[in-house]
């Protein structure tokens, strides 16, 4: 299959214009943070993340082996971190594992740190949620096998249902966690937005997402090639305002296409919408109608 097919699938909507090609993926995420110290410690100690590389106020953080950036930090001092109840732009950005066996032996290391998770079985995954020391929300999952996802009325089945940690911690094999492995990725964004119908408009019809889920209560999930979700919006914290220069926050995400000439087709689309696009190199860079940053580079 070329980058230019896509399967035909028993679950989503396609947009009616441009859609993104079957192997789009993301890249990394962008971080503003108080401390670049504290966070580095963080994410290298709780969540098992590698230091690639640090100049001045910016760092980039890694799986345990390769060069795969996951997460840049860019350090703000003063920022305020994230109230409780949060703020309109990020809900939390997800850390796929490669396999469930990693996720076990993450759920033990976090259990002998003593740091609290949530957890939650969602038919096509399993995740645990954690926040960093700004309050930022984190994702780290491990997917079921795409053969075993449910579609119900057009659109896959997800839940959030209790995990069940003693098979996960069967699957572990007695492995101690050892860090992040090769094959982790970030594997979805999920954002606070205002308004479904305007996160549709501008991710599903203008940037080329196909819905997936959108039955869920509060919420919509988009993906390209079938995946449950490489973007989740939700409207749960709809009252709240939007996160500024001066708070901890998403400042980018990226999403990965094959070719250039697929970047520059989102682009015209984004544009064809009624969106602003900024063009660096082969990189497209737009914003949301709530101002969340989203580049689309090429692979």
């Amino acid at each position: 299959m070329t980058h230019t097919q896509h399967e035909s699938r028993p679950y989503g909507v396609a947009p009616s214009g441009f859609r993104l090609p079957d192997a789009t993926h993301l890249g990394r995420v962008r971080l503003q943070v108080a401390d670049l110290d504290r966070s580095i410690a963080y994410y290298e100690t709780v969540i098992g993340l590698r230091m690639l590389e640090r100049s001045g106020n910016v760092a980039t953080l890694g799986p345990q082996s390769g060069d795969n950036t996951l997460i840049e930090l860019r350090a703000k001092p003063g920022v305020r971190a994230v109230a409780r109840r949060g703020q309109i732009g990020l809900y939390h950005f997800a850390i796929l594992l490669p396999d469930r066996a990693s996720l076990g032996r993450l759920i033990a290391h976090l259990a002998a740190l003593g740091e609290y998770a949530g957890m939650s079985d969602h038919l096509v995954s399993e995740a645990i949620y954690l926040h960093d020391p700004d309050g930022l929300g984190i994702e780290v999952y491990a997917d079921r096998p795409r053969i075993d996802w449910k579609v119900t009325d057009g659109q896959l089945a997800m839940a959030a249902n209790p995990l069940d940690l003693q098979d996960l911690a069967r699957a572990a094999g007695g492995v101690p966690w050892s860090g992040a492995p090769a094959g982790t990725v970030i594997g979805h964004v999920h954002l606070y937005v205002r308004d479904l119908d305007e996160a549709s408009a501008f991710y599903h019809e203008a940037l080329g997402l196909d819905r997936i889920v959108w039955g869920y209560p509060g919420a919509l999930f988009m993906s390209a090639g079938g995946y449950h979700h490489h973007l989740g919006t939700n409207t749960w914290a709809a009252g709240a305002p939007l996160a500024t220069d001066d708070d901890a926050r998403l400042l980018e995400w990226e999403i990965v296409v094959p070719d250039a000439e697929s970047a520059s087709h989102a682009a015209e689309s984004i544009e064809s919408h009624g969106g602003d696009v900024r063009r660096e190199g082969n990189d497209v860079v737009a914003r949301d109608p709530w101002g969340t940053q989203v580049r689309v580079v090429t692979a």
